[in-house]
C-alpha cells in the first residue's frame, strides 16, 4: 500500500507543492510547526532515512538547503529548522521550517487546523523565493 506521501506525490491527495524534480518533492505540511513548514520527500518510498541510497540522501539535503534558503528569505526567521524524525509516516521526509527558538522544535505545538489562505500564501512566498534564487523546478498543478 502506498504511503500518504506517495498518494500526495501522485495527485491522489492534495498538496501545496513548492518543489518537484525527478527524485523528490517539497510540499507544505498540513500540520505546520510554523507557516512555511515544508516537507522534502523522496519519490522513492524508503521508511528509514539511514536506508536511503547515498546519492538520494545527498540530493534531499541539497534540495532542503535550497528550500531552507527560500524559507529564510520569505519569512526572515532567526533560524531555519531541519529535522528528520519520521515516526508518523513510514516514508522518509525532512522537515524544513522557519523558527525563532528551540521551543518551536516541539511537534506537540503543531497547528492542527491551519488557515488555507495563509497556507496558500506561504507556498506562494516560498515558490517566489525559490525562483529568485534561480530554481526552476517543475511544480505540480495545485487543486
Amino acid at each position: 500500500m502506498s504511503s500518504v506521501f506517495t498518494r500526495i506525490i501522485e495527485g491522489e491527495l492534495p498538496g501545496r507543492f513548492v518543489w518537484a524534480d525527478e527524485q523528490c518533492v517539497g510540499f507544505l505540511s498540513i500540520q505546520p510547526l510554523a507557516q512555511g513548514h515544508v516537507l522534502v520527500v523522496p519519490r522513492q518510498e524508503v521508511d528509514a532515512w539511514v536506508d536511503l541510497p547515498v546519492a538520494l540522501a545527498q540530493h534531499l539535503m541539497t534540495v532542503s538547503r535550497s528550500i531552507g534558503r527560500a524559507v529564510d528569505a520569505a519569512f526572515q526567521p532567526k533560524r531555519v529548522g531541519l529535522m528528520i524524525q519520521g515516526f508518523e509516516v513510514p516514508h522518509t521526509h525532512l522537515h524544513v521550517w522557519p523558527t525563532n527558538s528551540i521551543e518551536e522544535f516541539d511537534f506537540a505545538n503543531v497547528d492542527q487546523d491551519p488557515d488555507p489562505a495563509v497556507m496558500e500564501e506561504s507556498a506562494r512566498r516560498i515558490r517566489e523565493a525559490l525562483r529568485a534564487q534561480g530554481h526552476q523546478a517543475e511544480v505540480p498543478q495545485q487543486d
